[in-house]
């Protein structure tokens, strides 16, 4: 089965040439050359998409003219949009209508996930929000990082449940399995992250490799041969 990790924070270590600690690096739509910068992303090659951050001084409007130009930049150079929303899902849904040309990508479920143990009481608090989003074709969602969520030890069976719903409302066309390491490093190993997803008896074995592989290959037009 093609098992591709759709987030993975592949670091060269931490050094005053390349200093990341503490830093998180997305397209910045305030910046007046934005367009340039996501111009000469579209042309790296390696690069499957942008990703942009609704969060701190990020405007709250789904209307944001800044937010909405890069997102129909994106669509104008094909490139999907990862968007880090938590909190903020009703505005995702806001962006999603008004570009329904882009691809949007919910990063982590759209849900807050911990550094440290032990999970949130309630992890999937918002978990209505993000299904509320199911409505817009534009949006996919990478199921990434949700091992953290679990109460339990491996196979996490308290993540199943939400995780179905998940799935129902989106199909496995839509779903993006990830790691989210090496933010998990902490809470478990990276085997224990893969194994959950291969081992469960709650999908079958064509929806696992949409899951872990097939669907990213598609959403973001890469695969490991092509590269």
């Amino acid at each position: 089965m093609l098992t591709i990790d759709a987030q993975v924070h592949a670091y060269e270590r931490n050094h005053s040439g390349r200093p990341w600690v503490g830093t998180l690096a997305g397209v910045d739509p305030t910046d007046p050359s934005v367009a340039d910068t996501i111009a000469d992303w579209a042309g790296t090659a390696g690069t499957v998409g942008i990703r942009v951050f609704l969060r701190d001084n990020a405007s709250t409007d789904p209307a944001d003219p800044a937010i909405n130009r890069v997102l129909a930049l994106a669509a104008q150079h094909s490139i999907p949009v990862n968007l880090a929303c938590t909190g903020r899902l009703d505005q995702a849904g806001g962006l999603a209508a008004r570009n329904p040309n882009t691809q949007l990508v919910i990063d982590h479920l759209g849900l807050p996930q911990p550094q440290l143990p032990p999970a949130p009481a309630e992890p999937f608090a918002a978990l209505p929000q993000l299904l509320a989003l199911a409505v817009h074709d534009n949006i996919a969602v990478k199921v990434s990082g949700a091992c953290t969520l679990s109460h339990e030890p491996l196979p996490y069976r308290d993540i199943w449940d939400p995780l179905g719903r998940v799935f129902d409302a989106f199909g496995l066309d839509r779903c993006m399995w990830g790691t989210d390491w090496t933010r998990a490093v902490n809470l478990l190993s990276y085997e224990q992250g893969v194994e959950a997803f291969r081992v469960t008896d709650r999908l079958s074995d064509s929806e696992k490799a949409a899951l872990m592989g097939e669907t990213l290959s598609r959403i973001y037009n890469w695969s490991p041969v092509k590269s």
